[in-house]
């Protein structure tokens, strides 16, 4: 008899085991993915960001053949598994790349009154406001993750199984003072 409750005790633990890895799992899952949107989103950027220099190109050769020097020294990351410290170090990519753009538009009005200029701004803004979604989601789930992988007695088992707490993406404290594009 004790063997038989011994049994289904160690049954009950070894499914509780199962049970609370597959959630880990699936947690980090979901974590990597919201990681790889915003990946994607960057990469969408990059390349409006490419065609806006090659408008560029036609109203003020010099400054963007020195834009194409900067994209082309700031690759965005495009890794199957992007990391946080990626993702950030192509944001501040991205920013300065963008901050240059503006202000050889700036430069040049006729330039800003393209209407595929304008069109590509736009595009620029919408890819600008899928990466604000996508960090806040990807920092919503690292923040689930983070908890899942804390909370006692999941963290017994998180840290046998090799989980551990996941970083959140950095704050951008310099939006405040980044240009509207």
């Amino acid at each position: 008899m004790t063997w038989i409750v011994i049994l289904a005790v160690a049954a009950v633990l070894v499914l509780w085991v199962i049970s609370v890895q597959n959630k880990l799992v699936k947690s980090d899952e979901i974590c990597n993915n919201a990681l790889k949107q915003i990946n994607v989103q960057q990469i969408s950027r990059y390349d409006a960001l490419q065609a806006l220099i090659k408008l560029t190109r036609e109203y003020a050769g010099y400054e963007a053949d020195t834009l194409q020097k900067i994209v082309d020294a700031r690759k965005i990351t495009s890794s199957p598994a992007p990391t946080a410290a990626q993702i950030n170090a192509n944001e501040e990519a991205l920013k300065e790349i963008s901050a240059k753009l503006i202000a050889v538009a700036e430069a040049y009005p006729d330039l800003k009154a393209n209407q595929n200029y304008q069109q590509t701004m736009q595009s620029i803004e919408k890819y600008e406001e899928n990466v604000r979604l996508s960090r806040m989601t990807f920092n919503d789930t690292v923040t689930r993750f983070n908890q899942q992988v804390r909370v006692f007695p999941t963290s017994l088992i998180a840290g046998m199984l090799g989980f551990a707490k996941r970083d959140y993406l950095a704050d951008d404290v310099s939006k405040k003072d980044y240009p509207t594009i």
